[in-house]
């Protein structure tokens, strides 16, 4: 088999791993995105349980850089701290080498069984979740599959007269193979791929064992900057966390590399098989950087707030920059779009104030309420400046498809500014009510809201997503949740009215806060359920009327 012939055996089955772990990863997103979001966002309290939230995270999502993306949005939305963040990724990295380390026994067998449950799964039902479940059992079999391929398409390579050359070279130039390692996980956006590939070629004894450190090493502290790379035009905030992992789990992999040079470590020491020995290597790195950075992370983090503070904003400069060009008024597709970027920067800011509302009812803070008050004066001023804009484009010739776009985009930010005032005015209010009068609800009264808020904030989401995707299936799908909310708010009132017949003196106590903090939640979702109307509206899947 020619040299040509190899490659392109090897580039496809390292292909069809990246593509079927992508496959796992956004079919899990997309089925469990929010509960896992949300899950990691109240596992995060302290350095120690983010390190170990962020490793069951990565393993499930079988991606590091996917957790870090994550946590930069939180940590740019304030739901936790810069330092936080850096710990949770810490503990992803080990999540992911934990993945890689499952992923090395012998799984062919499961091989048919997943692709045939994958199908199975996903023409069984046009039901979301059971199709996402098929995608997710589909691409887990093409994983299997694809490690079986790198094998297979590698065994040739035992008989090539260059690759040894070349190993050999490196195998006395450990800086180039930790660079070109470092490179190759870069472009594969994926520390799993890379260390399979390597645990593969070391398996058919194409690796030298002197090669081995330096490749994962190198692979390592590539796979740091992947997240760095991603986020490099974001907000100062969201880019802190990637930047974190990179200071630590650089640092620390150019250490280790600096001591190998100096020690000389048989990776053979660490397990027998010069496979298993790439993995077990890969495993122990990440969790010698989780034990020495843990304690570091929260002081990386500040330093690199201060570094990407920068000088102190002007006062007199504008806050903000709005991206409603009065010069697009004239192209009125154009200023659509832009007066559609804004409304979804109201659709962030009202997603934290959401978020952060029910955090000031469990635990009472000035400064976060403060904040949810300047975040409704934002909204505000936005959805000022919105109304006033599409004012403007109607006066210009707009076709009946772009009219329709206007008066959508409109009636959906009146929608999310009204949404907001409840937030700030009335859900606000109940909060600073619950504190001054120390209040406590019931430990069901608080797991009825609590389930309640979940699903609003659930909801508010795919509402959001609508402005960018125009889904008609997540559009009925919002508008379907609104029954559901309906029903918790009707089970939630009678089981509250049955706590205040059993005499509950918590019930007693915050009676009227959860009637009507339930009833605040039930509004938000009708608003937000009814950005949804126009869209089903057109494809002809809406009732003129609920009468009979």
């Amino acid at each position: 088999m020619s040299g040509i012939v190899v490659f392109i055996n090897l580039a496809g089955a390292v292909a069809l791993l990246l593509w079927a772990t992508r496959m796992v990863r956004t079919g899990i997103e997309r089925a469990y995105g929010n509960l896992l979001k949300e899950r990691l966002r109240l596992a995060v309290s302290n350095r120690f349980s983010a390190a170990l939230g962020g490793f069951f995270f990565a393993i499930v999502l079988q991606s590091a850089t996917a957790v870090a993306l994550i946590v930069s949005s939180f940590v740019a939305g304030g739901y936790v701290s810069s330092g936080i963040g850096v710990a949770t990724l810490l503990g992803a990295d080990v999540g992911s080498a934990f993945v890689v380390r499952i992923l090395r026994y012998d799984l062919s067998l499961l091989i048919p069984v997943l692709l045939l449950m994958g199908t199975i799964a996903f023409r069984a039902s046009e039901q979301r979740n059971w199709r996402q479940a098929g995608r997710i059992l589909f691409g887990l079999g093409l994983l299997l599959l694809s490690l079986r391929l790198i094998g297979e398409a590698s065994d040739p390579l035992r008989s090539s007269e260059i690759l040894p050359l070349v190993f050999n070279y490196l195998s006395r130039d450990w800086i180039t193979a930790f660079l070109l390692s470092a490179m190759l996980a870069w472009a594969f956006h994926s520390s799993v791929a890379t260390i399979l590939l390597f645990a593969s070629l070391a398996d058919r004894h194409l690796l030298p064992p002197a090669l081995i450190i330096p490749l994962v090493l190198g692979a390592n502290f590539g796979a740091a900057v992947i997240g760095a790379i991603l986020t490099k035009n974001a907000e100062a905030g969201a880019r802190i966390v990637p930047l974190g992992n990179v200071v630590i789990r650089g640092l620390g992999t150019v250490a280790a590399l600096a001591l190998q040079f100096a020690v000389g470590l048989d990776p053979l020491l660490f397990a027998a098989q010069p496979g298993d020995a790439v993995v077990m290597i890969h495993l122990a790195i990440n969790c010698a950087v989780l034990i020495f950075g843990l304690p570091f992370s929260g002081i990386v983090a500040r330093a690199l707030e201060a570094v990407l503070a920068g000088p102190a904003p002007d006062a007199t400069a504008p806050v903000r920059l709005s991206v409603l060009n009065a010069a697009d008024l004239a192209n009125p597709r154009q200023a659509i779009s832009n007066a559609t970027r804004e409304v979804l920067t109201v659709c962030e800011k009202t997603e934290v104030m959401l978020n952060w509302i029910f955090e000031l009812y469990e635990k009472w803070d000035p400064k976060k309420m403060q904040r949810i008050e300047a975040l409704d004066d934002e909204i505000d001023a936005i959805h000022r400046d919105i109304k006033f804009y599409l004012a403007r484009i109607s006066e210009s010739a707009l076709d009946e498809a772009s009219a329709a776009q206007c008066q959508a985009l409109l009636g959906t930010t009146i929608k999310i500014e009204q949404a907001a005032d409840i937030i700030s005015q009335n859900m606000l209010n109940r909060a600073r009510k619950k504190h001054d009068r120390n209040a406590a609800f019931s430990p069901e009264g608080w797991a009825e809201l609590t389930a309640m808020h979940n699903e609003v904030v659930k909801n508010a989401r795919l509402a959001f997503n609508l402005l960018v995707n125009r889904d008609v299936e997540h559009a009925r799908q919002l508008v379907a949740r609104k029954e559901a909310v309906r029903n918790l708010v009707r089970v939630s009132e009678e089981q509250h009215m049955q706590r205040l017949r059993n005499g509950n003196a918590a019930s007693f106590e915050s009676s009227s806060l959860h009637i009507d903090t339930m009833r605040d939640l039930k509004e938000i979702n009708s608003l937000f359920a009814s950005i949804g109307y126009p869209l089903l509206e057109d494809e002809g899947m809406l009732r003129r009327s609920r009468l009979l």
